[in-house]
């Protein structure tokens, strides 16, 4: 045999025992061994390498986390079998792995933080969201003659989605002022100054109102809006806090599809009376009813790409539950069944089968974080699926809730995105922010 076709041979069979060791337990194990860990206090963890030697585990922190329950700094233990950890107190710890004491093997870093329970909601609530300013939905034409029609908001390059937020200097606050500053403007042959946030940037623009014949009296040519109101889920409420988080999603002008700036707002209770079924290509959605005097809930401070958060007093009545439950953090969320609490009826919130059937890797705030499916026969024969007003809807597994609720899919409204609750958490303002470190068509539910 020459000394190529040694070579040869040799590289063959290298790449037949890497690729032998690839599938095996072992090498899986380290493969999947975490370089970073988050743990609540009190919470355990079991990793495993699965390794039939020994290594010694050294541990700076032991009073922040315990390995295989040791107060010690440093000691041997049996990688064939589990390594266990229990976090004790907030704070960083750092385990290392070294063969023979001496060959670094895995390092891994352990950040524990505060524990945190929250109440699971399902409660649909009746949403009154009034924006920080007026938002501009739409342009219109002004008659100035019988044959010149123009739009002066339009001609100013006033946008779609630009939240006009002053009037010559002056807060708006009330959609109902505008006509009164624009009837004495007109009168007075003056323009307006508009202040307005467009892109997280203020500008200033001027626009001369004019005057329309047809209806006789002073107009900017644009359609404005400074409110509004739906239903949605309740997600959660935090009692230690005095928290909610609700939806799972922003709420964001109908016309525009510009998510809404709070200038203020309310939640208030609200009873489902009919529900129209999803169909493939049809989302169906609840009908709700709440009123004036609906009772009030909480207010509205957050609108995020999470959901709307604000102050609540106490847990609604017709909840499935009192009792607050450990959250998950993301990495924790699992393929597998699941339930979601809901209202198909009423007022009372109810309990529901669904499947976890893909979670997707997020370290940092993302939406779609997992794929849904309701699998609960009850459920499919009520709505057909997800149905809009369900957003929000908690999501509980093993236990711990792990998310909510966000969107169905309009070909398949038996499945939908749910997005996780430590991203809500964090916009609720009950979670710390860490540190820097397919496409389907569907719609908000």
């Amino acid at each position: 045999m020459s000394s190529n076709q040694k070579k040869k041979l040799i590289g063959l069979l290298l790449v037949f025992f890497v690729c032998l060791g690839s599938l095996s337990t072992p090498f899986q194990s380290f493969a999947s061994f975490p370089e970073e860990l988050r743990l609540f206090t009190g919470q355990q963890a079991s990793l495993q390498l699965t390794m039939p030697v020994s290594a010694q585990v050294t541990v700076n922190n032991p009073e922040i986390v315990k390995v295989n329950g040791s107060t010690k700094h440093s000691f041997q233990v049996d990688l064939h079998n589990p390594i266990s950890l229990e976090s004790y107190k907030a704070g960083q710890a750092e385990m290392k792995l070294k063969l023979f004491g001496k060959i670094p093997l895995k390092t891994v870093k352990v950040n524990v933080v505060p524990d945190l329970k929250v109440i699971p909601g399902g409660h649909t609530i009746g949403v009154k969201l009034k924006s920080a300013g007026v938002l501009v939905v739409g342009h219109h034409l002004v008659t100035i003659a019988d044959d010149k029609k123009i739009s002066p908001g339009e001609d100013a390059k006033i946008q779609l989605g630009d939240l006009i937020v002053k009037i010559n200097g002056k807060p708006l606050t009330d959609v109902s002022k505008v006509s009164e500053l624009v009837a004495a403007a007109g009168e007075n042959k003056k323009p307006l100054t508009l202040t307005i946030t467009r892109n997280n940037e203020t500008i200033e623009l001027q626009v001369q109102p004019s005057y329309d014949v047809a209806d006789k009296t002073y107009r900017l040519g644009l359609y404005i809006r400074d409110s509004a109101a739906g239903v949605g889920t309740l997600t959660f409420y935090a009692p230690d806090q005095g928290v909610y988080g609700a939806l799972g999603h922003v709420i964001t002008d109908m016309d525009t599809q510009t998510p809404i700036t709070v200038g203020s707002g309310e939640i208030v209770h609200s009873n489902v009376t009919s529900i129209s079924k999803s169909q493939n290509g049809e989302p169906g959605e609840k009908r709700a009813q709440f009123s004036k005097e609906s009772k009030v809930l909480g207010n509205i401070e957050k609108n995020t790409s999470f959901g709307i958060f604000g102050k609540m007093a106490e847990l609604p009545d017709h909840g499935l539950t009192k009792e607050a439950l450990p959250v998950a953090f993301a990495e924790e969320v699992k393929e597998g069944p699941a339930q979601i609490y809901t209202v198909v009826n009423g007022q009372k919130v109810e309990k529901f089968d669904i499947e976890v059937i893909h979670v997707a890797k997020q370290d940092f705030p993302a939406t779609k974080g997992m794929v849904i499916k309701i699998t609960d026969p009850r459920l499919i024969d009520k709505t057909g699926g997800i149905v809009q007003g369900m957003s929000g809807s908690p999501i509980i597994q093993n236990g711990k809730v792990i998310g909510a609720v966000t969107h169905v899919f309009v070909n398949d409204p038996s499945s939908g995105y749910g997005c996780f609750i430590e991203w809500m958490l964090q916009d609720a303002g009950i979670m710390l922010r860490p540190a820097p470190t397919t496409i389907t068509e569907l719609k908000a539910s």
